[in-house]
């Protein structure tokens, strides 16, 4: 099971590697190691796809689309972490406008990157119910924390040192707070939208 995560675990480890407190700004590193996140990010995508498809799982074209596209998405969901930190640290009202578009965005890119990594929740994982009201500036950053928490667990989860350990553990962990990532952008996004309208 581990092959699934592969892709996004080796992206991640460079990224936050260096990050020194919990809402610091991750490293950007990706380029250093493209080569090495191409040979595994194949690599995850055979193993994941073995005895369902022929040898060849997909022309090499196709794969690399599917590749840039996880990529970006997951690069577009760390800069988003890094616009929502430096809002949330700063001494400036809440722009509700951007947190309604940041958190969307978190969601549907979170939720495409769970779809092509095959991280749903199981049955065996246990269920993930995320709830929120907010009502005020400080609630929202609350919540935005939160959501930075859950993006930072999910990156930063133990298997990215040791990809080839299998870790049922950590996997259930993985597939939790990327589901949970999702839901609470969802959740803030609409309410970002109610307080904007105020």
């Amino acid at each position: 099971m581990l092959p699934r995560l592969a892709l996004i675990l080796f992206m991640a480890a460079p990224v936050f590697g260096q990050s020194a407190g919990p809402m610091s700004p991750p490293v950007d590193r990706r380029n250093t190691d493209r080569i090495r996140q191409q040979d595994i990010s194949q690599r995850e995508w055979q193993l994941r796809n073995f005895g369902t498809q022929p040898s060849q799982p997909t022309d090499r074209r196709q794969l690399e689309a599917l590749m840039t596209r996880t990529e970006e998405d997951f690069t577009r969901i760390l800069t988003l972490h890094n616009e929502i930190a430096r809002a949330i640290t700063s001494d400036n009202v809440i722009d509700y406008r951007f947190v309604s578009e940041a958190t969307g965005e978190i969601k549907k890119r979170a939720a495409r990157v769970q779809s092509t990594l095959v991280l749903h929740i199981t049955g065996d994982d246990g269920q993930v119910s995320e709830k929120l009201e907010v009502s005020d500036g400080p609630q929202m950053k609350d919540a935005l924390v939160k959501l930075c928490k859950q993006i930072r667990s999910f990156v930063t989860n133990p298997m990215i040192e040791n990809p080839n350990t299998v870790d049922a553990q950590q996997l259930t962990k993985a597939r939790r707070d990327l589901e949970s990532v999702i839901q609470l952008s969802g959740l803030i996004k609409k309410q970002a939208e109610k307080l904007s309208r105020r």
